[in-house]
């Protein structure tokens, strides 16, 4: 996969995970029930003790998370930019299995919207460690593959008998 198509591919994740925590912070804020087909669940896990930290809604801070996540993405590429994308990615994956161990463990129900962002951030976490190992090794190839084609073009360029710089 090339760097450009991962980039694109965590940009098209981080904007459909802000969307959907876009929907779960709506929801909480406005006290609507959400919409899922495992019935009670949902609601459930959306009204327990967890569904707050510190008396900030949890879909709040996804979305403060894959908001983040989106910036460091937006901006130039550069080692610094996917560090920031891989640590955002990390730090909601950690966030996000804990989570998920208080719906398994604590509440005892599932939410699919929450499930759905697990497995985004997930996807997404891996996807940013392996843009970040892999470096600029994208670049690194266009910049020898143009300068090779620079150094034959002044070769080819040199009159007959002449050997180039």
């Amino acid at each position: 996969m090339s760097a450009r198509t991962l980039r694109i591919t965590l940009i098209v994740m981080a904007v459909l995970g802000t969307a959907l925590a876009s929907y779960l912070t709506y929801i909480h804020y406005e006290d609507i029930k959400p919409l899922c087909t495992a019935g009670s669940s949902c609601i459930k896990v959306q009204s327990s003790i967890y569904s707050k930290l510190a008396g900030v809604p949890v879909a709040l801070i996804g979305l403060l998370g894959y908001i983040a996540i989106l910036g460091s993405l937006l901006v130039p590429e550069s080692e610094t930019s996917r560090l920031a994308t891989m640590s955002f990615t990390l730090i909601g994956f950690g966030f996000s299995a804990y989570l998920t161990y208080r719906e398994l463990f604590s509440i005892h129900a599932i939410c699919e919207e929450c499930a759905s962002s697990a497995v985004l951030i997930t996807i997404m976490a891996g996807l940013s460690v392996w843009r970040f190992l892999r470096g600029d090794a994208g670049q690194a190839a266009r910049s020898a593959a143009a300068s090779a084609a620079q150094t034959g073009a002044r070769e080819s360029s040199a009159p007959l008998g002449t050997a180039s710089p």
